[in-house]
């Protein structure tokens, strides 16, 4: 099966990202190709293009859908971008995406482990050549490491009750399958929650960003971005929840400053210089029509950088 997914934010996306015909791009999260497969449009026959997936799967099916005369696919994490950049002889880049969060390749498959919605085993794994996978989390996990996983990364208000309905459970048996679990989350949590929207929505992120230790590794691959950079190409990141975008956020401000010293100081010491000038004030959302067509944009927030 050849496939196929809808992209989101991808005008914008695309124009942001795009700065010479000709340029060298990386596109961090391949996913679905469908980003690059709209860049590559825009492009010259002499241009070249990275994409990178952690995911083999996802890398071998969107290899089928893609037509780009200078394309180099790599099967690993961006957290290690320089590393790869480096192994591949390229020094500078004129444009970097990073489209964030879980694709929907991996949210369709039931057997991922991925979906609140279908019954699979505990994965949750992006790369399934690691160890680490969901079942390993919420079967030898605290409650304490629990509890602090499902507040941090999902911001669930009923972490504690969740994890001490998890490690009571275990007691007697695993817990091997996501329905399994999901039917411990909504026995967790009052009937109002149940009501309001998916009680397993934040476990499921939460559990899904820790055993893919997706926040260490945007906040490792952020300044490898400035570094590869040439000046006036482009850094462009789509995160689909607060945590990803509050550290992107952060970034790209702390890196356009020109000065860094504490507040208070009569003249500079740091001898700081902004590296970075943002594109975008505010971040880019998806209108109401594509929210109707692709209820996965609904979350996205599109932020874009230039080197300077």
């Amino acid at each position: 099966m050849i496939y196929l997914h809808q992209a989101v934010l991808l005008p914008q996306t695309v124009d942001y990202w795009l700065t010479d015909p000709c340029g060298t791009y990386v596109d961090c999260t391949l996913g679905g190709g469908g980003h690059l497969r709209c860049l590559a449009e825009k492009l010259s026959d002499n241009a070249q293009v990275i994409a990178l997936d952690k995911d083999q799967d996802i890398l071998q099916k969107t290899a089928l859908t893609l037509n780009i005369p200078r394309l180099t696919m790599i099967h690993g994490d961006f957290r290690n971008l320089q590393e790869i950049m480096d192994n591949l002889g390229i020094k500078l880049v004129d444009g970097i995406l990073i489209d964030l969060g879980v694709s929907s390749f991996q949210l369709d498959i039931a057997e991922r482990g991925f979906s609140f919605h279908e019954d699979a085993a505990l994965d949750m794994r992006m790369n399934r050549q690691q160890s680490l996978s969901a079942w390993d989390i919420v079967n030898s996990y605290s409650e304490a490491d629990l509890t602090r996983i499902l507040y941090q990364y999902g911001e669930e208000k009923y972490a504690r009750s969740i994890s001490r309905a998890i490690v009571n459970y275990r007691e007697h048996s695993p817990i091997d399958s996501t329905l399994e679990l999901v039917s411990l989350i909504q026995s967790s949590v009052p009937a109002s929650y149940r009501r309001e929207k998916h009680p397993a929505r934040k476990t499921f992120q939460a559990l899904r960003i820790e055993v893919n230790g997706e926040l260490d590794a945007l906040i490792e691959v952020l300044p490898q971005t400035v570094d590869l950079l040439k000046p006036g190409g482009r850094i462009c990141v789509i995160s689909f929840h607060s945590l990803e975008d509050r550290i992107v956020k952060q970034f790209m401000q702390d890196r356009a400053k020109d000065c860094i010293c504490p507040p208070g100081l009569p003249v500079c010491t740091c001898n700081h210089r902004a590296e970075l000038k943002i594109l975008t004030r505010k971040p880019v959302t998806a209108s109401t029509e594509e929210c109707e067509h692709n209820p996965r944009a609904r979350s996205a927030k599109l932020r874009a950088a230039s080197k300077i």
